[in-house]
C-alpha cells in the first residue's frame, strides 16, 4: 500500500525543489528521494550520509562493484525499484549491460571475478537468512577477498536492506526505463548527497 506522505507533507522550498527538478530533467522526482526530504532530521540526512559513503566513499570495490551489490541484494529482496534504479546505475557504471544481467539472472554462472561472485553468495545470504557464519567469511577470503572489501560490501548491504524495505512500505513508484536511466546518470555524477 502506498503511503500518502511521499505525495505531500513538504514544505515550500522543497516543493519549489521537486518542481525545478522535474522541469530540468524531464522526470518526476523519484520516491527514494522523496523518502529522504521527508523528516530528514530523522531519517534523511543520516541515511544519505551512509549510503554515499558505502557506495561512493573509498573502497577496493569499484562504483559499479557497489552498484551490482545494492541491485544483488535488492533483487533478493524482491525490491523491485532498488532493483530497477541499481542495475539502471550498474550498468551505466560497468558500461556493460550483459555483465549485470547475468548475475542477476544466475551468479553461479555470471562472468564475474572470484570475489565478488564468492561477496554476492555472502550478501544474498546474509539477506536472505539475516545471518552468515564464519565459513561464510572463509569462503570470501579465500576468494582473494580483504576484510576491509568484506566490511565495505557489508555496509552496501545494510544500506539496501533497509532501503529495500523503506521502498516496500512506503510502495515506491516505478519509473519508466528512461526515469531508471536519468537517475542513475544522476547517481554516477553526485553519488547519494
Amino acid at each position: 500500500m502506498r503511503l500518502d506522505i511521499l505525495n505531500r507533507g513538504y514544505g515550500p522550498g522543497t516543493k519549489l525543489l521537486f518542481a525545478l527538478i522535474r522541469l530540468f530533467s524531464g522526470h518526476p522526482v523519484p520516491d527514494a528521494a522523496k523518502l529522504v526530504f521527508y523528516r530528514p532530521d530523522f531519517y534523511g540526512a543520516r541515511a544519505k550520509e551512509f549510503t554515499h559513503e558505502a557506495m561512493r566513499g573509498p573502497s577496493d570495490w569499484s562504483v559499479g562493484d557497489r552498484e551490482l551489490m545494492a541491485a544483488y541484494v535488492s533483487k533478493v529482496n524482491e525490491c523491485a525499484f532498488c532493483v530497477g534504479a541499481h542495475t539502471a546505475t550498474a550498468r551505466r557504471a560497468y558500461q556493460d549491460g550483459p555483465r549485470v544481467a547475468a548475475v542477476l539472472a544466475d551468479l553461479e554462472s555470471a562472468p564475474v571475478e572470484e570475489g565478488l561472485r564468492a561477496t554476492l553468495r555472502m550478501l544474498g545470504k546474509l539477506t536472505r537468512e539475516g545471518k552468515v557464519g564464519a565459513g561464510d567469511m572463509r569462503d570470501v577470503l579465500s576468494a582473494g577477498v580483504s576484510p576491509q572489501q568484506v566490511e565495505d560490501a557489508l555496509a552496501v548491504c545494510a544500506a539496501f536492506n533497509t532501503t529495500d524495505r523503506l521502498a516496500d512500505a512506503f510502495g515506491f513508484e516505478l519509473l519508466s526505463p528512461e526515469g531508471f536511466e536519468a537517475g542513475a546518470k544522476y547517481l554516477l555524477k553526485r553519488g547519494y548527497r
